[in-house]
């Protein structure tokens, strides 16, 4: 498998303010950290993701990826295990649907590995895109256990991607104690391809603005060191082998009964999962 195509997001022509009010959040939502901005949300569920879909958040925080998905007519599921982000996603949820949204959302308050029980076996299949922001937390040493923890969450996701589903994974740049940046690439990437997903494509969704052949880097300190977040995007072993094949002309086989391995109990129908 490549190394993904590459491409670079003009997601910072609004500033974070902006971005919130426009899309409806209500207020507190600014307090997430490390939430996943409105724009960069927004652009990955266009790209990846159609009508009546299902994305999925597994650690939503505030909720702007469930604002975003309801805003595009797609359904939305987060789950976090911080009250304070529960109880703001679910009012973001609220304004969402109160502003003429029709797709279902909802947010639990659970851990992702309730993926991975019989809760959601009705999840199993369905899911178009799961996008979700790399949660290291203030402290400069928590970035391993983060990325150990998207790592269990990845494998909890994988059995619920539908055929040609997508996860994309949005990381902030993070520096260590002497300044150096972390290679949080390589890192998400190694836990990806653990759960049996192949990278796609990488991204760079700006957080500063496109000016002509300039960045206008808005905010001061820590904001404005952080002009852009990184996006990794994968599929399914199969699926992104399946696609590497049309582009290329490959003949494929396209037998729809091939049936995939039962998880957690539950068979159904769909490509079985490469080794």
């Amino acid at each position: 498998m490549n190394d993904g195509a590459t491409s670079v997001w003009p997601t910072g022509q609004r500033s974070t303010r902006a971005q919130l009010r426009e899309a409806g959040c209500v207020p507190g939502t600014e307090f997430d950290q490390e939430r996943i901005p409105p724009a960069v949300a927004a652009h990955a569920i266009a790209a990846w993701t159609r009508t009546g879909d299902l994305v999925l958040d597994p650690d939503c925080g505030a909720g702007t990826v469930l604002t975003e998905s309801l805003r595009a007519g797609r359904h939305a599921l987060g789950l976090t295990v911080r009250k304070p982000w529960w109880n703001l996603a679910r009012a973001n949820v609220t304004a969402a649907k109160t502003a003429g949204a029709w797709c279902d959302g909802s947010v639990l308050e659970a851990r992702p590995r309730m993926l991975a029980t019989v809760r959601a076996a009705g999840l199993v299949g369905r899911v178009g895109l799961v996008l979700t922001a790399l949660r290291t937390g203030p402290e400069r040493d928590r970035v391993e256990s983060a990325v150990g923890a998207l790592a269990q969450t990845l494998q909890y996701c994988e059995p619920l991607l539908r055929p040609g589903g997508h996860v994309a994974i949005v990381a902030r740049p993070h520096r260590r104690a002497d300044g150096s940046l972390v290679d949080l690439a390589s890192l998400v990437i190694t836990a990806a391809t653990t759960a049996g997903l192949a990278l796609v494509e990488r991204c760079v969704a700006l957080s500063a603005e496109v000016r002509g052949s300039r960045l206008v880097v808005r905010g001061s300190g820590e904001q404005r060191r952080v002009a852009h977040h990184e996006v990794l995007v994968f599929q399914l072993v199969h699926d992104a082998e399946l696609a590497a094949a049309t582009a290329a002309g490959i003949p494929w086989p396209t037998q729809a009964d091939v049936i995939r391995p039962a998880v957690n109990g539950v068979a159904y129908p769909g490509w079985r999962r490469a080794a």
